[in-house]
């Protein structure tokens, strides 16, 4: 088995009460703590096929602009995903199965790009992207509990998705086995593995109580097994690959520096930091009640986002 990161977005970074006010209050933290972010997915070539856990950000997304208060920014894009996955080694016509840990576009954004995949998904994350057809296959997890999981189905040979719900509704995660160590592709079960570690959940879920049994069963899984953890929104997913990192939870990694960010000029629109939504002030948004050519500063203060419901303090300039 051959896993890879397909490496999409660098030098972000996300807030302490981001990463970890999910439960105590961001209020607890301290805003001026920045870990580092990036965007990653992962794929899994299991020598009969390829499979890929989520496809990143569609083409078209506007990079984003940071400010000093921002709560997460991606960082700068290195190339959109079916580039990078070229990058990797493949093309988009050898992929046979996608995996998709949940439904925010930075997970989901090319899917469209796969001709010959099926897709796998928990059945109210295809319901909420209004995915049908042939090719998407709504998980049932029918095939019983794995290890302290109650809820999985096997994929391939080695390769599981299972049910881990709390970020969103029908939140996934893939474990895949290899040469005595598990591969935790998580989503967003945690934002960053400080979190992990300090065994704090983000300010992003649509459960509360179902994501702390999700990361409590992470974390308990992990201490019963040498788990190397790839997460999606900081280098340190890429860097346990590449390091084959097994999770000590009572020995966090370093915390590294965020480094240094680049601002560049904004155009007016905003992306939602945390699902990819982008708010063109040219459009507004009718469906809430926000008539075109309202300026993104002079949206309610309650307004939220569209597609994740997260609020507009999550937004960073396009």
């Amino acid at each position: 088995m051959i896993i890879k990161a397909i490496k999409l977005y660098e030098k972000g970074f996300m807030t302490q009460p981001f990463a970890l006010g999910g439960e105590d209050g961001p209020e607890k933290f301290d805003p001026t703590v920045r870990y580092r972010s990036s965007l990653q997915n992962f794929l899994i070539d299991t020598g009969d096929e390829v499979i890929l856990v989520d496809t990143g950000m569609p083409l078209e997304a506007p990079d984003t602009v940071p400010e000093e208060d921002s709560a997460i920014y991606l960082g700068s894009r290195i190339k959109d995903y079916v580039s990078a996955l070229a990058d990797a080694g493949y093309k988009p016509e050898q992929v046979s199965k996608i995996l998709v840990t949940h439904k925010h576009e930075d997970h989901t954004g090319e899917l469209r790009s796969f001709p010959n995949a099926k897709i796998y998904m928990a059945p109210e994350e295809a319901e909420a992207l209004g995915l049908e057809g042939d090719n998407i296959v709504k998980a049932d997890y029918a095939d019983g509990p794995y290890h302290n999981f109650p809820a999985a189905q096997k994929i391939a040979e080695g390769v599981y998705l299972i049910k881990a719900k709390g970020h969103t509704n029908g939140n996934s995660i893939i474990i895949a086995e290899s040469d005595g160590l598990f591969y935790m592709f998580h989503g967003d079960v945690t934002y960053t593995d400080e979190a992990l570690y300090a065994d704090k959940l983000s300010v992003v879920y649509e459960d509360k109580a179902a994501a702390r049994e999700t990361l409590n069963n992470v974390r308990e899984f992990i201490r019963n097994n040498p788990t190397v953890y790839l997460s999606t929104h900081t280098p340190l997913g890429y860097e346990n690959l590449e390091n084959l990192r097994v999770v000590d939870l009572d020995n966090p990694t370093e915390t590294l520096p965020v480094g240094e960010i680049t601002y560049k000029t904004a155009t007016g629109k905003y992306v939602c930091g945390i699902c990819g939504y982008v708010y063109d002030p040219d459009k507004g948004d009718p469906d809430n009640g926000v008539p075109a050519g309202t300026p993104f500063d002079k949206l309610p203060e309650d307004w939220k986002c569209p597609r994740c419901k997260q609020a507009k303090t999550n937004f960073n300039k396009a």
